[in-house]
């Protein structure tokens, strides 16, 4: 079926505006393996009723599976107080005109998200805007050579998530960035290799993972020292969830932080969406992308919102804007500015060690079966962690039935054989530990 928006006149109008005579040669640069040399399979128009009798037949098709797994994306309760909030028609978009003060709401609620996640890392300034965790990391590995200026060599442990690692790795490529990859040994950042790298005097940034993508606790003492020392940056990625326990970015000496903030009231969705959330300390703002709100008062004297530092903007800036990231994420800062005010520190600490105390106990379930043994024994960990099947059957048939049974069981490592990450949130029971246990 045809589908043509424009008529044979726009098109020879456009085509005469842009300079050249045909669509042929408006596309003679791209491949030709790339062009669809047939009509689009658009099917026949359908009433309303049967397009959604279509798309509720697509949404059957998904299992909702309890999670003992993680990886970057968490069970945690979400309170019922934030999907009746954030669902209110003011709340409808996220978006604020360009005369942006005109949203006063708006920009209140991103200001106070603003506050609580660089209270919570420790850092001096957020911001918001970033689109998940993987674009929020690649955008400070972006910082770190725009700071230094001179140098563009960054470190980056092996020890990060991967899918987070190959967002990071496009970006390097295509703003021109030499990402070198720390090895890790025994699930921990090779420090020497870090002292190595830095002893070149080259090195704008060194990124770190904290929990790592295995689950493990690094000691990052002396790193920042030894980072600033070589007169480059130290960037600290976390799950935004774990800094209510954690020592945060910012005890531990990092000038920028940055991970996913899913873990902070926002449902797992089917995968999405997130939230990235970027720190920094106040010397690195101007260099920092996103939107940044700032309180001020108004020409009678009242507390007011303003956009801050626009210059850095798609708006104003276009192609020479901080970075390419233009959507605001608005209702996800909302989502996560409710559920840190709802759950306060002794809230956020008690769902930390629910959790913990679930992942404790389901190492302990799955290793009393005799068919997994330990990955990284003696090794500190939150509320995942990676184990070893053993076991005689293969790991794809436990898998299945862990599947058939309505568990999701743990999440294979790359490069890691019959290796699973584990992970336990405070609304896993140890009625669910034990079914889930009992099928291996």
């Amino acid at each position: 079926m045809k589908y043509i928006p424009h008529t044979p006149d726009d098109i020879r109008a456009m085509l005469d505006v842009i300079g050249v005579s045909s669509l042929e040669d408006l596309y003679a640069e791209v491949p030709e393996e790339l062009k669809l040399h047939r009509e689009l399979d658009i099917p026949q128009s359908k009433s309303e009723i049967e397009v959604r009798r279509i798309i509720r037949a697509m949404a059957d098709k998904n299992r909702k599976l309890v999670p003992f797994a993680g990886a970057g994306v968490y069970d945690h309760y979400v309170p019922s107080m934030i999907p009746y909030i954030t669902s209110r028609s003011e709340f409808s978009t996220s978006y604020t005109p360009y005369q942006a003060e005109i949203s006063q709401g708006t920009l209140q609620y991103i200001f106070e998200y603003q506050t609580m996640m660089a209270d919570l890392t420790g850092m001096d300034i957020s911001n918001a805007s970033m689109y998940d965790g993987s674009t929020a990391t690649a955008e400070a590995m972006l910082m770190c050579v725009a700071a230094a200026k001179k140098r563009n060599k960054v470190l980056i442990s092996a020890t990060f998530n991967p899918r987070v690692m190959n967002v990071v790795r496009t970006y390097a490529k295509f703003h021109g960035v030499e990402l070198v990859e720390i090895p890790a040994a025994d699930g921990l950042t090779d420090r020497e290799a870090i002292t190595r790298e830095l002893a070149a005097g080259d090195v704008a940034g060194v990124m770190v993972a904290q929990p790592n993508h295995y689950g493990i606790i690094e000691d990052f003492t002396g790193l920042a020292d030894e980072v600033h020392a070589a007169k480059a940056l130290l960037v600290i990625n976390s799950i935004a969830s774990t800094l209510a326990v954690l020592r945060s970015p910012g005890e531990w000496g990092a000038d920028i932080a940055c991970g996913d903030a899913q873990s902070l009231g926002i449902p797992m969705n089917f995968g999405g969406p997130h939230i990235g959330y970027l720190c920094v300390k106040s010397a690195l703002v101007r260099k920092m992308p996103g939107r940044l709100v700032g309180e001020t008062v108004d020409a009678d004297g009242k507390r007011a919102f303003v956009l801050t530092m626009q210059a850095r903007e798609q708006h104003i800036r276009r192609e020479k804007a901080t970075s390419n990231i233009c959507t605001a994420q608005g209702i996800m800062c909302l989502y996560v500015a409710i559920y840190l005010s709802l759950m306060g520190r002794q809230g956020l600490v008690e769902v930390n060690e629910q959790s913990a105390g679930a992942a404790r106990a389901l190492r302990e379930a799955l290793l009393a079966t005799g068919k997994f043994e330990e990955v990284f024994p003696g090794k500190p960990f939150l509320n995942e962690f990676a184990l070893r099947y053993v076991g005689s059957e293969s790991l794809e048939t436990l898998r299945r039935r862990w599947a058939e049974n309505g568990w999701l069981g743990g999440v294979t490592l790359d490069g890691m054989p019959n290796c699973l990450l584990f992970a336990a949130t405070e609304q896993r029971t140890q009625e669910e530990i034990d079914a889930f246990a009992a099928l291996v």
